[in-house]
């Protein structure tokens, strides 16, 4: 019994080295290449950064610029439409095309796996398709002639391109969030499903009262993910408008980008950064506060 009990000490110990030896270069990684320029990007938010490498502390001056520059304040409002817009299309379209995935019928799996391809498509090259689908002549005006309509100005006017943006999210979107919820979906115990088939309930009521429930939590991981992605929006923006027509689309990462690789104001770029980031978090912890409450 000893000698098992050292041998498994042992292993046990030589098991703590291998996963340190295998922890260690994520983490030293993930400190370099994420903490690292988090924390760089928060110190450079209170100093003055020249393109020369001269840097000098400013303290708050270029928040208060930053709060005080109408710029700041559309881009933020842009940001805010943009997400009210896309989130919840997102939601409900990865929700009914979980539900449909869900479904045991033949071939599901390929259909699965071609609604998850605008997942790993470019978004470069998801962009250009859009804007040519987007364009005058393009299948969406087409379309519209087809059935006796004009020709829409989709990424032309000013009231049509945030939700013309926020559509064509949604396609590049909606199959990771359709991954997650039909795990969810999946991981419900049919007879919740069954036993109220059996007492009578119709398909809106086991909808509402048996799956969504069920279903909270990877609802509230989905809107999360959807939130941080819809505030940090910038390469269909860029690809596709490049903050216009006018600054209709110009978000605030657009924003970040203009003031710190255009204009090379890095501080006023980090200080939109830090603001960007205490937004996301404080609407993160928003909405998991909500999901809890009523979870109870």
């Amino acid at each position: 019994m000893t000698r098992l009990r050292k041998a498994r000490d042992r292993l046990r110990k030589n098991g703590t080295g291998i996963t340190l030896v295998f922890i260690i270069p994520y983490t030293v990684l993930f400190v370099v290449f994420r903490i690292g320029p988090a924390v760089a990007g928060l110190l450079l938010g209170f100093s003055n950064y020249q393109i020369t490498g001269v840097v000098s502390w400013a303290g708050l001056a270029n928040f208060r610029s930053l709060f005080t520059d109408p710029l700041f304040w559309n881009a933020l409002r842009v940001t805010v439409i943009y997400t009210v817009i896309a989130v919840p299309l997102t939601v409900v379209v990865s929700l009914g095309m979980a539900q449909l995935c869900a479904r045991s019928i033949r071939g599901i799996k390929v259909y699965r796996a071609l609604y998850f391809l605008p997942v790993i498509t470019s978004l470069v090259t998801s962009s250009v398709i859009w804007q040519w689908i987007y364009s005058y002549n393009g299948p969406a005006n087409w379309f519209f002639g087809a059935i006796g309509l004009g020709a829409v100005p989709w990424l032309s006017s000013n009231a049509m391109v945030l939700p013309s943006l926020s559509l064509m999210s949604v396609w590049t979107r909606f199959g990771f969030d359709m991954l997650i919820l039909l795990a969810g979906l999946l991981a419900i115990p049919k007879e919740y499903t069954e036993a109220a088939m059996i007492d009578g309930a119709s398909a809106w009521a086991r909808f509402t009262r048996v799956t969504l429930p069920q279903l909270k939590p990877a609802l509230f991981f989905v809107v999360i993910l959807e939130v941080i992605q819809s505030f940090q929006v910038f390469d269909i923006i860029y690809v596709m408008t490049g903050g216009g027509p006018g600054q209709s689309s110009y978000s605030l990462v657009y924003l970040i980008y203009d003031q710190g690789f255009r204009y090379f104001d890095f501080g006023y770029a980090s200080a939109a950064g830090v603001v960007l980031f205490a937004i996301t978090l404080v609407v993160s912890l928003w909405q998991r506060r909500v999901f809890r409450e009523d979870a109870r």
